[in-house]
């Protein structure tokens, strides 16, 4: 039955496809002729704009429908939108065969399994599963991916974030844009032979509206020419033999339906490549043919369609004024306002990046730096990402109230044209910056180039938004005509209309005008359609002009034609693509190793699989491409050393939680001596800086749980000055003042004692670790102080030391508040072997820590006021 069905249709289509193949080879002829009267484009076009690139690459979790598992997969996303997956990355490195392949034609990209069951439903109608059951599919992550078809295999997809969902959504939504868009318009008579053909059988069946599935490859079309029918056939055989839960029926059905499709594609591909083959050899007489006696073919098919429309248009206009003329208006304004939208969209991010570019030469970029910002410029139409605000615009496109009155099922078609629309006019716009950039930058010194690039951005805004305009009111044009000319069509054709009948009866009239040797390019059929077309554009013209002299939405009037406006630009045309980063960027792709060239051996437009030198993310999820906006991937920003600094404590405090003790203590640094040449007199503060001290955090635990012995490198760091240092800089950035005045005499017994096992500790008598008791003491001490004093911007504070109780000036009970700047005390020669040994790592304030690696002094530096601060030199 299957293969019977698919005869029969391929034998109807392949009759239409060659009387339609003429046709399309005259009109071709005879544009190639008589010339392009349109307005001539601004902006140059790139010819192969994906050369050597792919779009994405990354970790995906795959639904198996054979053993109902989630298995972990490497995908890949190639210049032609065909997805391929492998069974790892390794695999794909290896260069193996994929596993499969997916190509998106007809798909649908859902976020959510709510949408899924509400399509899947629509397959099996009257099959619907009970309220509350579970559903089909339980989904290893809370971020799913699914692809829905009418006919093909469904698939499952989850990843480990939802940022990850947006940007895969972004890609899959993407690859449908484009497989959608499967026939070329560079095939000036196979494409529409084709897709005449195609229109005239539906026709022929009532079927007058935009078909949505008119989507794909020329076999992937047929095959959903094949499968409107005959999946109806088959759902009534096979439907009621299905067994289980409303859930497994649907999955078996889709499994079913998945297997025919495939079966059907298999058959349609053999018999229209017998048909374009057949078309093809008797290409060569029929074209000679046509240049030979191309006058008289356009003098007889000027003849028939004047008798044509004094039979038709009388009729035409009355249809015309009574349904279509009041709501042309109204079509127009739904159809502009979200389209100008995407394209001013379109233009501010292409302005943005632009932008972007300039500021990073302001700040001293140089010509290899612009080389790597162009790299990334030049493909910035094909990255869906970036570009997914534009098409959300479009994506608003109702047309509440009319779809139902010109039976258009669903604007999906129009969307997707205006946003392909926009992708090329944003490749357009990018390719001629490129070409004029690099013109200007031919035999400079590399001085001013954000002047370079400003100039040229001006020069290329200019032209997009005459460009923008054009393609915008074409687009108005043809979608007008979309809508209403089926209509038309639908009330004029048997039996709606008395002019079809009394058109029926004059047809044979009608060929006898033409001559025998033209009868195959002037086909009665195609010109009663080019009456009622005609019919109805001057309204169509006349709308979207009025649209343009109002200048709404930004739209030229047609008085302004630029035609060879900048003759030398259209010369940089024929120039080949720039290779930015080999050209500018210096040794980028030269510098790589063999494994690291081997791992990019495509440049990616959206992200790279796995950067150098970092960690893969859990699960092997996919990483961002530096530099690429809006999407920030899980983990980005962390740094994979073990000593990275900690979260920002609570209330600004360094307090363990209650009850928690460190093991150990840290041991003396290398600038214990320098902290004994530095130690200030005694001031009436002193005391407070013992107190002031912060207990040893958690956001160090390398400090906490390690200890060494002194360094070896003691007396080199005595004779540098080196400030302290520890193993996490962060521990001693996040150390804080606390003020409070010792309330009891405890503690100060406790620092004390501390202080004179410090002195032994310099002088190399003890290890200089505080005893369990004394930590406690020194715990309970800085609890009792929540406030903070975090030192003014900009503002420098010395270092504070300890001093012993006995050196405090006597009548100093209270507390001292910091001044904004406190000056160094001199200090006397007689009080500076005293207070020698007063100064130990852990009670001291705040200090600037010194190179960790090269161990040389960093004087002056202002106190960090915040977690993870930088210090400025």
């Amino acid at each position: 039955m299957i293969t019977a069905r698919t005869g029969q249709v391929m034998g109807e289509f392949g009759r239409l496809y060659e009387q339609q193949y003429p046709v399309a080879l005259f009109n071709s002829v005879r544009f190639e002729i008589e010339g392009n009267i349109s307005p001539q484009s601004q902006l140059l076009h790139r010819k192969a704009p994906l050369e050597d690139k792919s779009i994405f690459s990354g970790m995906l979790f795959q639904y198996l429908e054979e053993n109902k598992k989630w298995r972990n997969r490497f995908f890949f996303v190639p210049d032609s939108y065909v997805i391929s997956y492998y069974e790892n990355k390794l695999a794909y490195d290896r260069g193996l065969h994929p596993k499969g392949a997916i190509s998106l034609a007809g798909y649908r990209v859902l976020g959510s399994l709510e949408k899924y069951l509400e399509l899947l439903e629509t397959t099996l109608p009257g099959v619907k599963a009970k309220a509350g059951s579970a559903p089909p599919l339980k989904c290893a992550t809370q971020f799913p991916i699914l692809l829905w078809h009418p006919y093909a295999r469904h698939h499952y997809f989850c990843v480990t974030t939802e940022k990850e969902q947006q940007k895969w959504l972004a890609v899959f939504q993407d690859c449908v844009r484009h497989t959608n868009n499967g026939l070329s318009e560079d095939c000036k008579v196979q494409t529409p032979a084709f897709t005449d053909a195609v229109r005239l059988y539906r026709q022929a069946r009532g079927q007058y509206s935009t078909w949505e599935m008119m989507c794909g490859t020329p076999t992937q079309i047929l095959a959903n020419l094949v499968m409107e029918n005959l999946v109806s056939e088959l759902r009534d055989l096979i439907a009621v033999r299905l067994k289980g839960k409303a859930f497994d029926r649907q999955r078996n059905w889709m499994l079913i339906s998945d297997a025919v499709y495939s079966l059907v594609q298999e058959q349609v591909k053999a018999q229209y490549e017998a048909v374009l083959q057949k078309c093809e050899a008797g290409r060569p007489p029929l074209e000679a043919t046509i240049r030979t006696d191309m006058d008289q073919i356009v003098t007889s098919k000027e003849h028939v369609t004047s008798k044509m429309c004094a039979l038709v248009l009388p009729k035409a206009d009355k249809l015309l004024k009574a349904s279509i003329q009041p709501y042309i208006s109204s079509v127009l304004e739904a159809l502009m306002e979200p389209t100008s939208r995407g394209f001013a969209e379109v233009r501010d991010v292409f302005f943005r990046e632009l932008v972007d570019v300039s500021k990073n030469m302001l700040n001293g970029g140089s010509k290899e730096k612009l080389g790597e910002q162009m790299e990334k410029v030049s493909m910035l139409a094909f990255h869906p990402v970036k570009m997914q605000s534009c098409y959300e615009k479009v994506e608003q496109l109702h047309l509440e109230g009319l779809q139902q009155r010109f039976d258009v099922p669903s604007t999906s078609v129009f969307i997707q044209r205006a946003q392909i629309l926009m992708r090329e006019q944003m490749d357009n716009a990018v390719y001629t910056f490129e070409q004029i950039l690099h013109q200007s930058l031919e035999g400079h010194s590399g001085d001013d180039l954000a002047k370079i690039i400003q100039r040229c951005q001006d020069r290329v805004i200019k032209k997009y938004d005459y460009d923008s305009s054009t393609v915008r009111k074409k687009f108005f044009r043809e979608a007008l005509l979309q809508i209403f000319i089926p209509y038309m069509l639908k009330q004029l054709s048997p039996p709606f209309a008395a002019v079809s009948l009394t058109f029926l009866i004059e047809l044979p009239r009608f060929r006898e005008l033409i001559f025998e040797d033209f009868s195959r390019f002037i086909l009665v059929e195609n010109i009663f359609e080019e009456v009622v077309l005609q019919s109805i554009m001057k309204d169509i013209m006349m709308a979207v002009k009025e649209a343009a002299v109002q200048r709404r939405h930004n739209l030229y009037r047609d008085s302004i034609v630029l035609n060879n406006s900048d003759p030398n630009l259209h010369l940089l045309d024929d120039n080949p693509t720039i290779d930015w980063t080999g050209e500018y960027g210096g040794q980028g792709d030269h510098t790589d190793s063999g494994e690291s060239h081997k791992r990019r051996r495509m440049k990616q437009v959206v992200s790279m699989i796995q950067v150098d030198g970092s960690h893969p993310l859990p699960y092997e999820s996919c990483l961002e491409v530096p530099g690429v906006g809006g999407i920030v991937e899980e983990g980005e920003g962390k740094g994979t050393d073990t000593h990275s600094s900690a979260p920002p404590l609570t209330n600004g405090t360094g307090q363990k939680e209650d009850g928690q003790k460190e093991e150990e203590m840290r041991p003396p640094t290398e600038s214990a001596p320098q902290a004994v040449e530095k130690k200030s007199p005694p001031t009436e503060s002193a005391p407070q800086a013992v107190e002031k001290k912060s207990p040893p955090t958690e956001s160090a635990p390398q400090a906490v749980e390690k200890k060494s012995p002194p360094t070896e490198s003691a007396p080199q760091a005595v004779e540098k000055k080196s400030p302290p240092t520890e193993s996490a800089p962060q521990a001693v950035e996040r150390k804080v003042h606390l003020e409070s005045p010792i309330q009891d005499a405890a503690s100060k017994s406790a620092i004390e004692s501390a202080i004179q096992e410090i002195e032994n500790a310099v002088l190399g008598e003890d290890s200089g670790l505080l005893s369990e008791p004394e930590e406690q003491v020194v715990h309970k001490s800085a609890s009792l102080n929540p406030e903070l004093e975090r030192p003014a911007p900009g503002k420098k504070q010395d270092t504070l030391t300890a001093v012993p109780e006995s050196e405090k000036p006597p009548g100093d009970s209270q507390p001292h508040e910091h001044k904004e700047a406190v000056a160094k005390p001199s200090i006397p020669e007689g009080d500076e072997k005293a207070g020698a040994a007063t100064a130990h790592p852990e009670q001291m304030a705040v200090t600037p820590p010194s190179d960790s690696e090269t161990g040389e002094e960093v004087s002056g530096k202002e106190p960090v006021s915040e977690p993870g601060a930088v210090q400025e030199p």
